[in-house]
């Protein structure tokens, strides 16, 4: 098979499955990691689809890749951006925390602290705390999506509203390069978050570089509400401009 039809192949399968292994594309191709990691690069300047450590999605601005996939998706990343934000956090502080992968991470990371209250609308991250017996963890009720364990809905934001907490700790799915604007799939999940910025003393962003560029549909806020950005690599320079313009402090973890 040649490079254009391999690349087209390429190109089709990442649409139909999200997100695809070096490994996988290399054993369906019967060609070299190698081979493929070129592949995927020259695919990915073209704009057809976007590289990843270990391989390749295919970004949507309508629908998300699966809850499985975003779990091993910028694993490593995630990862320091937790310890980060746990270093940050005091012991008896209280905490929103939201949906996505990247809080649960964080929600991990936060086991070994101490008298944390925290209120969620995650229940992957409930399950997560409530393994402390000196953490209060509190759900939010509403309506569990299936897929990842989020709680929306309009009494998932009268919950939200009736408290007044120490840090916000919150996900997002893309933000724009241009204008910072904060970017998610479902509107009913995009409201909960406001509602924990609205209702936060402090707010934290986690968010690996990935998601500098990438796309979805549903606006929910701008990066200038946010008190400090922890990431893994420096942000566009539009970003990094809006973000020095309005104090909004850069939490780099490697």
């Amino acid at each position: 098979m040649g490079q254009r039809s391999r690349q087209d192949k390429i190109v089709t399968i990442v649409k139909e499955t999200g997100y695809v292994t070096i490994d996988e594309l290399a054993s369906k191709f019967a060609v070299t990691p190698q081979t493929i990691r070129r592949d995927i690069n020259d695919l990915a300047k073209s704009g057809q689809i976007r590289r990843h450590h270990g391989g390749a999605s295919c970004d949507s601005s309508t629908t998300n890749v699966s809850y499985a996939t975003r779990q091993i998706l910028q694993l490593s990343a995630k990862e320091q951006i937790a310890k980060r934000i746990a270093a940050e956090i005091p012991n008896n502080a209280s905490l929103f925390i939201n949906i996505g992968t990247t809080t649960e991470t964080v929600a991990r990371a936060l086991l070994h602290h101490q008298g944390l209250q925290v209120i969620t609308n995650n229940l992957n991250v409930a399950a997560i705390l409530s393994a402390k017996e000196d953490f209060t963890v509190i759900i939010a009720g509403g309506t569990v999506r299936s897929r990842d364990g989020g709680v929306m809905g309009e009494a998932t934001i009268d919950f939200i509203n009736q408290f007044r907490v120490d840090f916000g700790i919150i996900g997002i799915s893309g933000i724009d390069p241009t204008d910072g604007s904060l970017l998610d799939y479902d509107y009913q999940e995009v409201r909960v978050a406001q509602s924990i910025i609205n209702n936060s003393r402090s707010v934290f962003l986690a968010a690996d570089s990935e998601k500098f560029g990438r796309n979805a549909v549903v606006r929910l806020g701008n990066i200038t509400q946010v008190d400090r950005l922890f990431t893994d690599a420096p942000p566009p320079k539009a970003i990094a401009a809006l973000m020095k313009e309005h104090k909004v402090r850069l939490e780099l973890s490697s």
